[in-house]
């Protein structure tokens, strides 16, 4: 439901706040359901709506989002580490970041699949668009 009391059509939900609903794993149509049954493996359907979620294609473009993003922060993390602080300890460049990386790419993997999946939806690629017309049809 909207503030001003009006219900929300599955057409009125723009790309931007498809993607914000998907970054928080809800899905991306009402923003109740949750998007991920397991940590990765996105539900075939919305628990709260009903809206099929199996039309998703995220495939490989997470992981190449978060490499992208793990190794920009990383990488400078180890060239400020190098340059603006002297003798840090081998030991604590083998303990520190490979550490980091791991988290960071387990962390982040989840929400930037979510972003895809509810991009693709505020896009209406890979069949979403069907599922998008059939709930305007919808008289109820």
């Amino acid at each position: 439901m909207e503030p001003s009391g009006r219900a929300i059509s599955p057409t009125d939900i723009g790309a931007l706040e498809a993607t914000r609903r998907g970054a928080l794993g809800r899905c991306p149509a009402c923003g109740a359901g949750r998007l991920f049954g397991r940590y990765l493996k996105v539900r075939d359907a919305c628990p709260a709506c009903g809206a099929e979620l199996h039309h998703h294609r995220a495939d490989d473009l997470p992981p190449y989002l978060v490499i992208l993003i793990v190794a920009h922060l990383v990488g400078w993390g180890i060239l400020t580490a190098e340059t603006r602080f002297e003798n840090v300890p081998l030991w604590f460049h083998l303990a520190l970041w490979p550490a980091l990386t791991i988290a960071l790419c387990l962390v982040l993997l989840q929400p930037v699949k979510g972003a895809v999946v509810g991009l693709q939806y505020g896009l209406r690629m890979h069949g979403f668009d069907a599922v998008r017309r059939r709930a305007d049809d919808d008289p109820s």
